[in-house]
């Protein structure tokens, strides 16, 4: 059966068309309002995740920067992946409708499984066995079953996400009659809105619930909790709207056509690869046996196209760190903007507010000032600009790093230890330990304390205290810092005690008390409980958020209180003692590390940038791509660009898998030095591009059709004294021969 005839069945059999019920008398199809819907709430989901997975890699999985930035830019390479599949598989099988709501409920199913994952009384989370090297981890580090269940729910996520992508907007589209034009357009400027009405809206919202306390920790489970119920709205809402949606059946997948196409021309030309056989002016052409000759120009157009996304996967590799490097380099920063206190995970929003702003500034002023100027700036111009630009956030981004460094306490590493004194004798103490000596005042706490190689690092301690001596034996671990507390009493003159090794993720503080009282108290800070604090010990350090709180010390009968100023990534050790005269508790605060003094709002410079960078990039690089594509291959180009966004993680993966970088200033200028040299690069590319006119091109191919049509209506068999003439060929007059030649030149 020909192709024609197929159609013709499908026409016939085809049901009489519903007249379209249409959303509050605006014209626009009421199926269209379960499709924004359906897509405000799958990107809500989407970034609302996204926006705290890093800091869930770190904080409760307890994977280090590298590995938490390797998963989360391979979970973001797959999502930009899976698109292709998704294309395929509506477009070949299933068809836009079903593909849309077949893959939804997996990416439900994703979100529900991650979120389940995310509760740490489950698996072998739920013990409290803690190790002794972390003091502010109570649980195991061993997590088969968390991280199981994480992968787990990424890959189903990605395969939803990714899969509907390529779908959603075209079954939109599809809503709309042939003359609809304009509703169409309003449409994808409504859809897109609700893009980013999503986005936006959840980045800001689910760090605030991360921020929430659930079993004693960050509340994962309540930040994936809320975007698993906007998906799982969004498949309801979807289905919802089946009896009105207008359905086109599966036309089959243009991207498959032309990796056919590619495939059998590369397989015909390595077949008579022989110089026997004359040569063909493209290596396209040997696909001409099987393939029309419009589909093969139109592969060299897309082929034109797509050599010039080789270079741009380097600036989805800069752009998308902020979800990952930059967001860790925020949790180091002072965020308090007066009233308001704004989270590490939070500041990703600064991209899309800029975006809003910038969008018409960039319209309507910038690009026609530039016009104005009479300078020539070409779409693939704005692409390189947005690249060194790009770069240039990067140098940014490490120049905070660099003040970041300067500022942060330092921290024993490898072999060293450090070892500081809280003296609570009643006289000095002078305190040796091999080589190191420190005179210690009575109940106070020495400010420069012993560093030294752990080979080195003797066990015996000596304590020279006004009246007698002391002395004990310690237990030190490499890379670890340490606080002894001494007295000059007969019974257990020394105690030692852990500090923390690294500043308290998350701008959080941590707070712990030293007691130097007689008998066991209670202590409180606001409502959290430390429970009895013996005498001569330590409590466990608690987390806390900046702010003004109050200490509680239940001593002999008597409720003591003082307030307690935290800050910023601080960690403090109160010191409690009691007055011999009035037999009150005094509470002493200790600044352990000092918190974050670097202020977050020096990261808007980086963002200012890479935004407008972004807009020169990104935006442009679509707009650019349609105009050069024909129809019938526009699908195929937005394919080849998210591919290049998959391929941009993957870069990023490698180079924090290969950890050969220490400093995260290096890291940052790498990739800026990376990305300057590849827009010089794609510059030279572009230098030497020829712009095509699909349209022109268009009427060139009907031109070239009719000219084949004409041919084979004169081509004919005449028989001559029983002798078989075959009329091959014909001269055409113009316009048809210099319209050939126009399309060689250019092709």
């Amino acid at each position: 059966m020909s192709v024609d005839d197929k159609e013709m069945i499908l026409e016939v059999a085809e049901p009489p068309r519903k007249k379209q019920t249409t959303f509050c008398g605006t014209g626009f199809p009421i199926s269209n309002a379960f499709i924004v819907v359906n897509e405000f709430c799958e990107r809500f989901s989407y970034y609302g995740m996204k926006a705290v997975l890093v800091i869930y890699f770190k904080n409760f999985l307890q994977w280090d920067e590298n590995l938490s930035t390797a998963i989360y830019h391979a979970f973001v390479s797959l999502c930009y992946f899976t698109p292709i599949l998704g294309a395929i598989i509506a477009d070949s099988w299933l068809g836009k409708f079903r593909t849309i709501a077949y893959l939804s409920i997996v990416y439900a199913i994703g979100q529900i499984v991650t979120a389940i994952s995310a509760i740490p009384v489950i698996g072998s989370k739920g013990g409290d066995s803690g190790s002794g090297d972390d003091p502010v981890n109570h649980f195991n580090d061993d997590l088969p079953l968390h991280v199981g269940l994480t992968i787990l729910g990424l890959i189903l996520i990605a395969l939803g996400t990714g899969g509907i992508k390529p779908c959603v907007s075209a079954f939109g589209g599809d809503q709309f009659e042939d003359d609809q034009q304009e509703l169409r357009k309003s449409f994808f400027s409504f859809f897109y809105l609700s893009i980013n009405a999503g986005s936006l809206i959840s980045t800001f919202i689910t760090p605030i619930l991360r921020g929430q306390k659930c079993w004693g920790e960050d509340c994962f489970f309540m930040a994936f909790g809320i975007p698993s119920l906007l998906m799982i709205v969004a498949v309801v809402v979807f289905i919802s709207g089946t009896s009105m949606y207008k359905k086109n059946p599966p036309g089959g997948n243009i991207i498959v056509e032309l990796v056919r196409c590619i495939g059998f021309a590369l397989k015909n030309r390595f077949h008579y690869r022989s110089s026997e056989y004359p040569k063909r002016d493209h290596w396209l052409d040997w696909a001409k046996e099987k393939y029309r000759y419009r589909t093969i120009t139109e592969v060299k157009m897309v082929l034109h196209v797509l050599f010039l996304y080789l270079p741009l996967p380097m600036f989805w590799a800069l752009f998308d760190q902020q979800g990952s490097r930059w967001t860790f380099q925020a949790t180091r920063m002072n965020g308090d903007f007066g009233s308001v206190q704004i989270m590490p995970d939070q500041m990703q929003t600064v991209n899309p507010i800029f975006i809003v702003i910038f969008i018409p500034i960039m319209d309507t002023i910038v690009y026609p000032l530039i016009a104005k100027c009479g300078i020539d700036f070409t779409p693939l111009r704005r692409m390189t600009a947005g690249m060194l630009l790009a770069s240039l956030a990067f140098v940014a981004a490490a120049l905070v790093e660099v003040a970041l460094v300067s500022s942060e306490t330092k921290f024993p590493t490898g072999s060293q230890v450090q070892l500081r004194f809280i003296n609570f004798g009643n006289t000095t103490a002078n305190v040796t330990l091999g080589d190191c000596s420190r005179e210690v005042d009575a109940q106070m706490i020495n400010s420069l304390p012993c560093i030294m190689a752990m080979k080195n690092a003797p066990k015996h301690v000596t304590m020279q205290f006004a009246t007698n001596e002391r002395s004990c034996d310690i237990d030190l671990k490499g890379g670890m810092p340490y606080t002894l507390l001494i007295r000059d009493t007969d019974d257990i003159p020394c105690n030692l005690i852990q500090d923390v090794n690294k500043k308290p993720d998350m701008g959080e503080d941590l707070v712990r008390f030293i007691s130097n009282l007689d008998i066991p108290v209670k202590v409180m800070v606001d409502s959290e409980d430390y429970h009895s604090l013996k005498p001569f010990n330590a409590t466990e350090f608690n987390h806390f958020t900046k702010g003004r709180r109050t200490m509680a010390v239940y001593y002999k009968d008597k409720n003591f209180t003082e307030p307690l100023e935290v800050q910023f990534g601080a960690v403090y050790s109160i010191l409690l003692t009691s007055s011999s005269d009035d037999g009150n508790v005094n509470m002493t605060r200790i600044v352990d590390v000092q918190p974050n003094s670097v202020h977050l709002a020096l990261q808007i410079p980086q963002y200012l940038i890479i935004t407008i960078a972004e807009l020169l990039f990104s935006i442009t690089g679509l707009e650019f791509s349609y105009s050069q594509a024909p129809a019938s291959m526009k699908s195929v180009l937005q394919a080849g660009w998210l591919l290049t966004v998959a391929f941009g993680d993957l870069i990023v993966l490698i180079v924090a898998e290969a950890e050969t970088i220490q400093q995260q200033w290096a890291e940052f200028l790498l990739f800026a030095a990376l990305l300057f040299v590849v827009s010089f690069v794609f510059a030279g590319m572009s230098y030497s591009y020829q712009y095509i006119s699909p349209e022109d091109v268009e009427i060139e191919l009907q031109a070239y059709e009719e000219e084949e049509e004409e041919k084979r209506k004169y081509s004919r068999h005449v028989d001559l004294d029983g002798a078989s003439y075959s009329e091959k060929s014909i001269d055409l007059p113009p316009p048809y021969s210099s319209i050939v030649t126009l399309r060689q030149t250019k092709l």
